[in-house]
């Protein structure tokens, strides 16, 4: 979802009005900057907007732009360093809501949704109903798991922008999670069609289509987030569900290297840990369709380790154990499944239930 709004830039309209007190020459690195960036010019943008915070580090807007630069970039190892650019901005020029607004992100990214709120709240306070504001409010009120509230502030901000991208996008992720998957759909629709599409709508609306059982749209919108940008591992993962599905094994065990090349680390963030598992599972799902027991087993048991709560591996786990008849084993995961909200098959809960000699199910 954060990356949605990396096509947000701020405005050029609204770039003149916190250059303040600037001089010439950094007005015009700034502008210079800003052009970059519009332009998708990451390396150029950050090096001239380096160049404006050298000239005038008291410069507020200077640091946002180029905290700005660093996440255009795309890559999560500058986090820090666009952070401290945002907060030093906010120090010089606490009114400066962009860089409440960015910083907000970078919590939201983070998994600190409080803080990523407060940020929000503040600058909605010093400038109320900006469309990119009550978007990202409402993407932190659905990951605090409140989606109602997201619809209502996703509303608002298409009320004020109706091509507002992330918009659509959010207002999808709100219906996914009221389970309105036809809602979703057209908000997703509608999001793909924009020039600012980014890799997980393509791999959200594409999802929509697995569980509908079209595996023809489904690769459709996969191969378009995988062209979009082929280094983010989601496209690849949803990819090799679709070629597991048509057992195309070799093809789903190639699509899962190129999701996590061997050696890949990932950062101690809630991104990173979500992606871990998801290559994970669908590992373990091709390992367990492939007939390889005991390698599913030990995949599903990392992907625990990554995520202990991942509902559905629990699930799958409750069908493996019970299929080699360790019935205990196979109702502790069907329970944890259950509370997670992946209930098991109604009839292999009740086969658990009968034979297992251990905790009974509730």
């Amino acid at each position: 979802m954060v990356r949605a709004f990396l096509c947000c830039l701020i405005p050029a309209c609204w770039l003149s009005a916190f250059q303040g007190g600037a001089s010439e020459e950094v007005r015009v690195r700034l502008q210079r900057g800003a052009a970059h960036l519009e332009r998708g010019e990451k390396e150029q943008a950050l090096r001239v907007l380096k160049e404006a915070v050298a000239l005038d580090p008291q410069s507020a807007s200077g640091h946002l732009l180029l905290a700005q630069a660093y996440l255009a970039r795309g890559s999560y190892e500058v986090v820090a360093e666009a952070k401290a650019e945002l907060q030093q901005a906010l120090a010089l020029d606490p009114k400066l809501v962009w860089a409440r607004f960015y910083l907000a992100k970078i919590q939201l990214d983070l998994g600190r949704l409080e803080k990523a709120r407060e940020e929000l709240e503040r600058g909605l306070a010093e400038r109320p109903n900006v469309p990119h504001f009550l978007t990202l409010l409402g993407e932190v009120e659905r990951r605090l798991g409140n989606p109602a509230r997201s619809l209502d502030l996703c509303g608002r901000a298409l009320a004020a922008d109706p091509a507002l991208t992330p918009a659509h996008y959010s207002l999808a992720l709100a219906y996914l999670d009221l389970g309105k998957e036809d809602e979703a759909r057209r908000a997703l629709e509608s999001a793909v069609n924009s020039r600012y599409v980014i890799p997980e709508m393509h791999v959200a609306l594409g999802s929509i289509h697995v569980r509908r059982g079209d595996l023809g749209s489904a690769e459709e919108q996969f191969r378009k987030a995988i062209a979009l940008d082929p280094s983010r591992p989601e496209g690849h993962v949803r990819m090799a569900e679709v070629h597991r599905v048509r057992k195309a094994y070799d093809s789903a065990r190639r699509e899962l290297e190129l999701a996590a090349p061997e050696g890949k680390r990932y950062l101690a963030s809630p991104y990173f840990q979500a992606v871990k598992a998801d290559v994970l599972f669908e590992t373990a799902r091709l390992y367990g369709d492939q007939g390889r027991t005991e390698k599913a087993l030990e995949a599903f048991g990392k992907v625990l380790e990554v995520d202990p709560d991942h509902g559905r591996s629990h699930r799958e786990l409750a069908a493996l154990w019970a299929g080699r008849g360790d019935y205990p084993r196979a109702a502790e995961h069907a329970r944890r499944a259950e509370a997670l909200g992946f209930p098991v098959d109604p009839s292999l809960r009740q086969k658990i239930l009968e034979k297992s000699a251990g905790p009974k199910l509730p």
